[in-house]
């Protein structure tokens, strides 16, 4: 998803979002909080975010849909043109309409692994393919409409793991105040890469492009940047994200291409986006943390 969004004042943010949640006990606490309000299958107060412990996590079967739902822009919860489906054991998104494939639980402390690969569909478009891994979604279902307040993962030819920060509202009407800290250089097109020891910068707006992102890369459909470590158009790619408390890397294909850390939130649901173009998933699967 690539947009610029509004910024905010995130220290002032956090200190009413956390005040309206109400009292906070251990460092772990407010997500649950967040959660407890959402307008969702987590409205329960009591209900706690999961991770994988002894094995993996197996989100898509291969078979239905089962623990996932979808999320439309214009219909909500109803899926009339069948934008999300399972065709020939492959998790089938169509793009047709904006919106999302939503986890019915939450999630922290995980290794995600998805393999994808970009379907026939482009409903005429000339810019580049386009869908996102919306991570530690939050807050009532389209409440950054049509999205989550999340972190997002970027699926896009020649930006595939970019950080994009989404800051939504809670059932409240009060901003979510997501955000990420990376360290980034500047580019030659004055674009913030990530760069290990680089400098720390705090999301402000702009995505982090990951690494490589080729300077003045014309984001036409089924262009490569001359580093793009995606699969050529039609081949699988391997993107993983690894969720380790306050911190996230993004993996494509075995190369390590962004990471940040001060992720705020730090757990939630994980959403697939519906973006304007087909897109196919054979595995998603969670991981704990140090077993692949």
């Amino acid at each position: 998803m690539n947009r610029i969004f509004r910024t905010y004042p995130a220290a002032l943010s956090r200190r009413r979002f956390l005040a309206a949640c109400g009292p906070i006990t251990g460092i772990l606490a407010w997500p649950i909080s967040v959660l407890g309000r959402a307008e969702s299958l987590l409205q329960r107060k009591h209900e706690e975010t999961l991770s994988p412990r002894d094995g993996a996590i197996r989100l898509f079967s291969g078979k239905d849909l089962t623990g996932l739902y979808a999320w439309l822009k214009h219909t909500k919860y109803e899926d009339p043109k069948k934008v999300f489906s399972v065709q020939d054991g492959l998790l089938r998104i169509s793009g047709e309409v904006d919106g999302y494939l939503a986890t019915e639980k939450a999630y922290r402390d995980y290794h995600l692994i998805a393999e994808y690969r970009w379907g026939e569909k482009t409903y005429g478009a000339k810019t580049v393919r386009n869908s996102g891994i919306l991570l530690h979604a939050v807050g009532p279902d389209g409440n950054r409409s049509p999205w989550m307040a999340s972190i997002e993962c970027q699926v896009a030819q020649g930006c595939v793991g970019d950080f994009i920060v989404i800051r939504g509202k809670d059932a409240n009407g009060e901003l979510i105040p997501a955000t990420i800290t990376s360290d980034t250089i500047i580019g030659a097109d004055g674009r913030t890469r990530w760069k290990k020891g680089g400098k720390p910068t705090v999301y402000s707006g702009r995505q982090f492009w990951w690494s490589l992102h080729e300077p003045g890369f014309k984001e036409l459909i089924d262009t490569r940047g001359r580093n793009d470590v995606e699969s050529p158009l039609g081949q699988w790619t391997r993107i993983e994200c690894i969720c380790n408390g306050n911190r996230i890397a993004v993996v494509v294909n075995g190369a390590t291409v962004n990471e940040c850390y001060d992720v705020f939130p730090s757990a939630g649901k994980i959403l697939l986006e519906s973006e304007g173009f087909e897109i196919l998933f054979r595995k998603l699967e969670l991981h704990p943390l140090n077993q692949p």
